[in-house]
């Protein structure tokens, strides 16, 4: 009698120390909102904590399923519920580091969460609530697989979506109606150019620059020198077109460019978050064994070695911010920014226009880029797309981004107003390259490019994607597709080397054919990347046909030399091999258009 009543004790002290557990944890998770959002150092130690809490948790349900099933009356949603917010750490971890690893993570434990049905009997508990809690981990697992390109899963989860939205219809169907809605427009804007295997289904390529994250294989040569100093620490992405498709505060252009800014996750050692700790018969862990070297996020070793160990750029995302917002990260980028690091501002937003006819300060007169579309609030007036009637207050202007170049910056501007960053003046002396799209189209690009995302971003993402696109390329065969991605191979590796030559040229001969800036840049791989793609996607719009006029081809500051590099022979002749092999010829002049 007395061993059964210990046997009791023991699991009445179990049930009291998982409930004190997933409470904490609960309040841990929340705290989470309160955290601020930019700098490096101020989050990590709480979330250190909050995974070592769910670390506990995640252990202690597995250990004591049998004693918490049968004292606690532990449900299967509740074990998913845990999953699905351990999965959510991760993702927000990767937005805070930028580390892929952590995505993959994320990926494993929303996995689980389906395949083990945690979710599957939420519509007999009555309780609406937990209806709400599966439809957005549905949505936070489409997230996260269009960042992996697991397009296959993704259109799976969202025919998911749509049957439990039908079937259990939310209190709030409607606005679930438009979730799914704009899921599907994102998907279908994504998919600029279908590569098809053999069957003729599409495929999602992982390799050979088709738009996927920078990889050994995909990163450009470079015969390096002493000048090449400089490596890109951070990065501000910002994201304001107004018609622009979008899904979870992530434009088109966002998502692309992000994705262009990444190296592919690697393979690594067991998570100690996900360990199976002898539950035979029971769930296995979510995760799989894959886990960044450094540790479980804000671990001891990941705090003190954590920077020894990035693979990319630190960066911020910001869905249409207010200009208050996107300069305080700015300046947050700038103040983190280490010796020989260098700040990446990329903005895709639609322009604000000066009537001004002549301007004497090229900084705030000429007009910029809209960072957010409000109403305001004393006059009711707003802002329209386009550059009807921004509010002043919400513009970015040139001369809002002097005071940043004190340090090297490189900055690409998206936008239908994009040449009045050309006037930057280098006052401090500091590397700096401004990168700018075309401020116009053809007619019959018009409609698309505002919805389904920039050409000039597609080109820095993907550029045989956007080659193919601006040629009425719909889809092309895998093998006829790797064929052609050698063609843009070939390209890169030649405009590495003219650019190289170029600054060997101008110390051997004093002929200033490249600025410095550009050298000292070149060195990084996803800047090199970048200024290479720049040029292809130059060269490219130089001899389509369809591209007639300076405001159709981007311009950059300071100016790449044209007989040298943008319109050497060399390059143009890869192009009309590529437009053969593409049976597109016809699309393109025999050499570079003259104004």
């Amino acid at each position: 009698m007395v061993k059964m009543e210990s046997t009791e004790e023991q699991d009445r002290k179990l049930v009291l120390e998982f409930c004190h557990l997933l409470e904490k944890s609960k309040q841990l998770f929340n705290g989470l909102r309160d955290l601020p959002q930019y700098g490096h150092r101020q989050w990590q130690a709480y979330f250190g904590r909050t995974f070592d809490v769910y670390t506990k948790l995640w252990k202690f349900q597995q250990q004591h399923r049998m004693v918490l099933d049968s004292k606690y009356g532990l449900k299967r949603w509740q074990i998913g519920e845990i999953a699905s917010k351990i999965g959510q750490l991760y993702y927000h971890y990767y937005l805070r580091t930028s580390e892929t690893n952590y995505l993959n993570e994320a990926y494993q434990f929303y996995a689980a969460i389906r395949g083990r049905a945690y979710y599957s009997r939420a519509a007999k508990e009555d309780r609406p609530d937990l209806m709400v809690k599966k439809l957005r981990y549905y949505a936070r697992f489409i997230v996260v697989c269009l960042l992996l390109k697991k397009m296959k899963l993704v259109r799976e989860l969202v025919t998911e979506l749509e049957k439990q939205i039908q079937d259990y219809e939310p209190e709030d169907h409607l606005e679930w109606s438009l979730v799914l809605e704009e899921i599907k427009g994102f998907i279908k804007a994504e998919a600029a150019v279908a590569v098809l295997h053999a069957d003729s289904n599409p495929i999602i390529l992982s390799h050979s620059g088709s738009g996927s994250r920078l990889s050994p294989l995909t990163t450009p040569p470079c015969e390096r020198s002493p000048h090449m100093t400089l490596s890109l620490q951070e990065i501000l992405i910002v994201g304001s077109a107004c018609e622009q498709a979008k899904f979870s505060e992530l434009t088109m252009d966002m998502f692309r460019m992000l994705q262009t800014l990444e190296r592919e996750p690697t393979e690594s050692a067991t998570n100690p978050l996900s360990m199976s700790h002898g539950l035979h018969g029971h769930d296995a862990s979510p995760a799989a064994s894959r886990i960044p070297p450094y540790g479980v996020p804000g671990s001891k070793g990941y705090l003190e070695n954590g920077r020894h160990y990035r693979d990319n750029p630190h960066k911020y995302l910001l869905y249409k911010p207010s200009i208050s917002q996107l300069l305080v990260f700015l300046a947050s980028g700038f103040k983190e920014l280490p010796l020989g690091g260098a700040l990446l501002l990329y903005m895709s937003a639609d322009g604000c226009f000066s009537t001004t006819k002549h301007p004497e300060d090229y900084g705030y007169e000429l007009g910029g880029l809209a960072t957010s579309v409000k109403r305001d609030s004393v006059d009711g007036g707003g802002l329209s797309c386009r550059g009807k009637s921004y509010k002043e207050n919400h513009c970015l202007y040139p001369g809002d981004l002097y005071p940043f170049t004190r340090r090297p910056m490189f900055i690409i501007i998206d936008s239908d107003n994009s040449f009045v960053f050309q006037h930057i003046p280098r006052y401090f002396g500091q590397p700096l390259v401004v990168l700018m799209s075309p401020q116009d189209v053809p007619p019959a690009f018009q409609a698309d490019v505002q919805h389904h995302g920039s050409l000039f971003t597609l080109f820095l993402h993907s550029p045989l994607t956007a080659l193919c696109y601006i040629c009425n390329v719909g889809d092309v065969p895998i093998h006829h597709w790797e064929r052609c991605q050698t063609y843009v191979d070939r390209f890169i590796t030649e405009a590495s080397r003219l650019v190289t030559r170029c600054r060997i040229d101008e110390i051997e001969q004093g002929i200033g054919f490249i600025d410095s800036s550009y050298v000292q840049f070149f060195g990084d791989d996803f800047l090199r990347t970048l200024i290479l793609r720049f040029v292809f996607c130059d060269v490219v719009l130089r001899l389509h046909r369809g591209f007639r006029g300076r405001h159709m081809r981007p311009r950059c500051e300071p100016q790449l030399p044209a007989n040298e590099l943008l319109e050497h022979p060399s390059l143009s002749h890869i192009i009309f091999q590529l437009a053969s092999a593409l049976d597109v010829r016809g699309h393109f002049s025999e050499g570079p258009e003259c104004d």
